[in-house]
């Protein structure tokens, strides 16, 4: 037996970004912050989410950053080969399956936190 079951809830760091396919498949990116307690402090870690079809649609028409989110999915790595060394690397990816609004529109609307990967 073996379960992959990813279950977080955080805030939406970037606004979705969309892509659709000639096949009519819609795909969604949004990176995630999440807040773990360590003994003396806060920290928080940033997740790379990826959706499809109504999920990814639904996202691209509600999610904006700073919004409370709650998603359920499952943890996939994302392969490539580095064009200038040729070395193998990957990145860690949560596959959503499952995407919960939180909050109000207000909080979405009002969240005044700089989300950025890159501020962290």
């Amino acid at each position: 037996m073996s379960i992959n079951i990813v279950t977080l809830i955080g805030r939406v760091g970037t606004d979705p970004d969309m892509k659709y396919f000639e096949s009519g498949s819609v795909k969604c990116k949004l990176t995630l912050a999440v807040n773990r307690r360590t003994k003396d402090r806060e920290q928080t870690d940033w997740f790379n989410l990826e959706l499809w079809g109504k999920t990814a649609q639904v996202a691209g028409d509600y999610v904006r950053k700073g919004r409370q989110i709650a998603v359920k999915g499952s943890l996939k790595f994302d392969t490539w080969s580095d064009r200038a060394t040729g070395a193998n690397r990957s990145t860690p990816v949560i596959l959503v399956d499952q995407l919960q609004l939180l909050g109000s529109k207000r909080d979405a609307d009002e969240a005044d936190v700089d989300m950025n990967p890159e501020n962290f």
